[in-house]
């Protein structure tokens, strides 16, 4: 199996930022009217934060807004 490597401080930055892109993105998208590609959308971002949010190493980091935007989302796709 091979070896996983922590995330060093500069990379949880960044996948904290993108993370604030997702959920800014999946806030926008169901603000605005629904299509088939804001469908899409929003279920490709929840995806992500799901994803992302699992990793153990975010320390202190504030997961409020991510925890909302993937309800949120959700509930917007189901």
């Amino acid at each position: 199996m091979p070896e996983i490597k922590a995330r060093t401080t500069e990379q949880l930055a960044q996948d904290y930022s993108a993370m604030g892109d997702s959920v800014s993105l999946i806030t926008a998208t169901i603000a605005a009217e629904a299509d088939e590609d804001s469908q899409g959308t929003v279920e490709r971002n929840v995806q992500h934060l799901e994803l992302m949010v699992a990793k153990d190493d975010w320390g202190d980091k504030d997961m409020t807004a991510v925890s909302a935007a993937i309800s949120s989302g959700n509930e917007y796709i189901s």
